[in-house]
């Protein structure tokens, strides 16, 4: 069961959504991360970072201990879980909450162990068949997002998401996750074609009849580098535009690098949509 002061903080973020856009800080502790590999591994300079991103204004932080950028590198629970530990055991007693972005179960259960109130899992429960468990035994909250095993550019990829989906939720249902502690991920940038990212954002507002929050990470994706028209992958610029575009179709959450500069659009792009 959750601790008394990771509950809190778990029903205070839930109860937060809905009501502004929120913004999920990223911190890899990896080597190999697609943007910001290596920056980080350093247990000071991850701390710091976690400091700096809730000083900018993010409402939570996901942190991450293996790449899931295509062509990474595996590694094992025990790496993983080295890689966290000193980390979590910190940044869980700051008053913001941490999410842990693993596929892996038992690294689940050990960053929950810390505190982290969120389980942020690419394969939406359908890699590993202890996490949906792992979730509903430590009464955190999932972020479940969609994912394949290769690209098909004939797919229709709402439909593709909704099936992800429903055997996703059908997963967390037998295992006693409520679905008020469920959010949902499109997963840009997971084998999808650069037309498929567009799509998936362009169309958010079909998938809200799930009556879930929404959330999307196209923080520095590569697909964006061929949007922008100077040929640069990952920019600011990109990202920045995309975030926007998703949370006027819909999303209630957006993952990101940059959280200042989120914080500062977000904050003009409400005020405009507002009033």
């Amino acid at each position: 069961m959750m601790l008394p002061d990771a509950r809190a903080k778990r029903d205070a973020f839930l109860a937060s959504i809905g009501s502004s856009s929120l913004i999920m800080g990223i911190l890899n502790v990896t080597p190999d991360s697609f943007f910001d590999g290596g920056q980080f591994l350093a247990v000071g300079d991850a701390i710091d970072h976690v400091r700096c991103m809730i000083a900018d204004g993010c409402d939570i932080i996901d942190i991450g201990a293996e790449s899931t950028r295509p062509g990474a590198k595996p590694i094992d629970e025990a790496e993983e879980i080295a890689r966290l530990d000193q980390v979590l055991a910190v940044v869980t007693t700051f008053d913001v909450p941490m999410s842990i972005d693993t596929t892996k179960a038992a690294v689940a259960a050990r960053a929950l162990s810390h505190g982290v109130i969120l389980v942020n899992d690419v394969w939406g429960l359908q890699k590993d068949p202890r996490m949906a468990d792992v979730v509903a035994e430590a009464e955190a909250a999932v972020a479940i997002m969609h994912n394949r095993a290769e690209k098909d550019e004939n797919l229709d990829i709402i439909g593709d998401v909704r099936s992800f989906f429903e055997r996703s939720l059908a997963i967390a249902t037998h295992a006693g996750i409520p679905k008020h502690r469920i959010i949902l991920d499109v997963g840009i940038g997971f084998a999808k074609t650069s037309r498929q990212n567009r799509e998936v954002i362009r169309r958010l507002g079909e998938l809200k009849d799930y009556g879930l929050p929404l959330m999307v990470g196209a923080s520095r994706k590569r697909f964006l580098g061929s949007l922008t028209g100077d040929g640069i992958e990952g920019t600011l610029f990109g990202t920045l535009a995309a975030s926007l575009a998703a949370v006027a179709a819909g999303a209630a959450i957006v993952r990101v690098h940059d959280v200042a500069e989120h914080a500062a659009a977000l904050r003009v792009f409400q005020a405009i949509r507002d009033k």
